[in-house]
C-alpha cells in the first residue's frame, strides 16, 4: 500500500509595500518642506511684526500641515479629497462628464469612437513572425504602443498545488523578465466575467451530434443544450503589454510601421513565456477580436448579437470608430454607458502579511448579482538601475523614520524591516514592479447597481486587497479596467512623484 505524504505546505506570498519619501510624520518631502517654510516664515513675522501676524502665519501654517499629515485608511487627505471634489465640479460644470457621439453626436466626424483617454486612439493590425495577425492600438498623447493576447487560463480546480506553486514562480519571473523588454512601459492582466449566451455549446453540440445515434442520446444532449447556460458564465482573459514610441528618452518617436515591425518578432517569444504561468494558449488578438471586446464592454447586449453572428458563421465587420457608445454620463459614482451601469473601484492598499495563492479566487469567480465583472491588474517594470535606487532609498527612509522618535510605532518597525527584506531581494536579483488593481462591476438595470456594489465590496473582503470607490473619475477607471493598455500616470496632470512627496 503506497503512503499518502502530508509533508507539502502551500507556501505564501507577500512584502508587498509603497515606497515613502523621507518627511515629518505622515508628511512626505514637499509636505515637510511646506511646514518647514511655515515655520520659518513664523519666526521672521515674530521678529519683524509682532506678537499677532507670528502667531497668524504659524496658525496657517499647522492648518496646513494638518490638511496634509491627516488621512484616511485609503491614504487620501482632505486636500485630496477636496480636491477630486473640486475636479468633479469642474467637469461637471462644463460637461465634460456627458459624451454623445455618432451623426447626432458632438463628434464633427460622426463616428462612434471611444470616450475620455482612448478618444484619441488609433489601431492598427499587422502579422507577425509567425504569420499571425496582431492588433496594435495607438496612444498618441503617451506615445504608447499597445499589444494585447488572448489566453486561455488552465484554472486551479484538480491542479496540484506543487503545479499551482510553480505556475505563481513562472509569472515572477515573467514580470521580473519584462524589466529587460526594450521600450516596455507597462502590463496588465484582465479577467472578465460574463453571462454565457449558450449560442457556442449549442454550435459545438449540434455540428456534431450523430444522427444515427439513440433517441435517448440526443434528447440528452439537446437538454444539455437547453439548461446548461442559464446561470453559467463564461470566463475570459488577456494580457496587454505597452511599449513606449521612443526606445530611451530623448530619442525620436517611431512610427506604427516601424514598432511593429520590431515587435513582430518578439510576440511569438513573449507568447510562448505566458503558457508556463498558467494562462494557457497565448495568442496576440486581431483588431477585429478587439473591437468586439470594446464594443461588447461598453453596450453589453450587443454580446448576444455576437456570439449569434458567430454562431451561425456569419462575420462581424467592426472599426474603431464603431466600438463606443452611443452616449455615456460619469457621475460621482456610476458609470452610465449605453443602456448599462457600471461602478468601478481602485485598490488603495495590498494585503498585509502573508497570503496564498487563491486569494483573488473569490473576487475573481463569477457572481449573481453582477453581469459583467472586469478585474484588471496593472504592472510597472523598473529597470535594475532604477530599481536599486528605489529600494536602497526607500530603506534610508525607513530607517529615518526610526530613529527620527524616542518610541517608534510597532508599524514603522515592520516598515523598517520589510524595506530591508525588499532591498536584500533585489540585490539578489529579483524584480521590482508597482501594480495596481481596477475593479468594474457592470449591470443593465440600474435597480441591480446596488447588489452588484455589495457583492464587489464583500468579496474584496476575502482577496484582503483594501478597494476605493473611483469617486468622481468612474469613466476613467472603467477605462482602464479595459486591456486597452492605458499607463494612468501618464495622463495624470500632476506627477507621481509630487504626489508621493507631499
Amino acid at each position: 500500500m503506497a503512503a499518502i505524504s502530508t509533508d507539502y505546505k502551500e507556501p505564501s506570498y507577500g512584502n508587498w509595500r509603497v515606497p515613502r519619501s523621507a518627511g515629518l510624520g505622515n508628511l512626505g518631502t514637499i509636505g515637510t518642506g511646506i511646514v518647514m517654510a511655515g515655520l520659518l516664515a513664523g519666526i521672521i513675522s515674530f521678529a519683524l511684526a509682532g506678537l499677532l501676524p507670528g502667531l497668524t502665519v504659524l496658525a496657517v501654517a499647522g492648518t496646513s500641515a494638518l490638511l496634509l499629515s491627516v488621512k484616511d485608511k485609503h491614504g487620501q487627505s482632505v486636500v485630496d479629497r477636496v480636491g477630486t471634489r473640486l475636479s468633479f465640479r469642474l467637469s461637471r460644470s462644463s460637461g465634460a462628464n456627458l459624451y454623445r457621439s455618432g451623426p447626432l453626436g458632438v463628434t464633427p466626424w460622426g463616428m462612434y469612437q471611444l470616450p475620455g483617454l482612448a478618444a484619441k486612439s488609433t489601431l492598427y493590425e499587422f502579422t507577425d513572425s509567425y504569420k499571425r495577425p496582431f492588433a496594435l492600438l495607438h496612444i498618441p498623447t503617451t506615445g504608447h504602443y499597445t499589444v494585447i493576447f488572448s489566453t486561455e487560463p488552465d484554472g486551479a480546480s484538480l491542479v496540484d498545488p506543487e503545479q499551482v506553486d510553480a505556475w505563481v514562480a513562472n509569472w515572477g519571473g515573467w514580470l521580473a523578465g519584462l524589466a529587460d523588454e526594450a521600450g516596455l512601459d507597462a502590463a496588465a492582466v484582465t479577467v472578465e466575467t460574463a453571462p454565457d449566451s449558450g449560442y457556442r455549446l449549442r454550435n459545438e453540440v449540434m455540428m456534431n451530434i450523430d444522427p444515427h445515434a439513440p433517441a435517448f442520446a440526443q434528447a440528452i444532449l439537446r437538454e444539455v443544450v437547453d439548461t446548461y447556460p442559464e446561470g453559467s458564465a463564461t470566463v475570459r482573459a488577456w494580457v496587454s503589454l505597452t511599449f513606449n514610441a521612443a526606445l530611451r528618452t530623448g530619442s525620436k518617436k517611431r512610427a506604427p510601421e516601424d514598432v511593429a515591425r520590431e515587435l513582430a518578432s518578439r510576440i511569438p517569444g513573449l507568447s510562448a513565456r505566458l503558457q508556463s504561468t498558467g494562462a494557457g494558449i497565448a495568442r496576440p488578438m486581431s483588431a477585429q477580436e478587439l473591437c468586439e471586446v470594446v464594443r461588447i464592454a461598453y453596450d453589453p447586449p450587443a454580446a448576444l448579437i455576437i456570439d449569434q453572428a458567430h454562431a451561425a458563421g456569419s462575420p462581424v465587420s467592426l472599426t474603431w470608430g464603431e466600438v463606443g457608445p452611443t452616449a455615456a454620463q460619469a457621475s460621482w459614482e456610476t458609470y452610465r454607458h449605453e443602456g448599462a451601469f457600471s461602478a468601478s473601484w481602485t485598490m488603495t492598499g495590498a494585503p498585509r502579511g502573508s497570503v496564498n495563492s487563491s486569494v483573488l479566487s473569490r473576487l475573481l469567480a463569477p457572481h449573481g448579482d453582477i453581469d459583467r465583472k472586469r478585474i484588471s491588474l496593472l504592472y510597472r517594470p523598473m529597470d535594475s538601475a532604477r530599481a536599486a535606487a528605489v529600494v536602497e532609498r526607500d530603506q534610508n527612509n525607513a530607517n529615518v523614520r526610526i530613529t527620527s522618535g524616542n518610541r517608534p510605532s510597532a508599524r514603522a518597525l515592520v516598515d523598517a524591516r520589510s524595506a530591508a527584506q525588499s532591498a536584500a531581494e533585489e540585490a539578489q536579483g529579483a524584480g521590482l514592479v508597482n501594480f495596481g488593481l481596477v475593479v468594474t462591476a457592470t449591470v443593465t438595470d440600474k435597480e441591480r447597481l446596488t447588489d452588484a456594489v455589495a457583492a464587489i465590496e464583500q468579496t474584496s473582503g476575502t482577496a484582503r486587497v483594501l478597494l476605493r470607490r473611483a469617486y468622481g473619475a468612474q469613466d476613467t477607471a472603467f477605462a482602464a479596467s479595459l486591456p486597452l493598455g492605458l499607463v494612468l500616470p501618464k495622463h495624470s496632470m500632476l506627477p507621481t512623484e509630487i504626489k508621493d512627496a507631499l
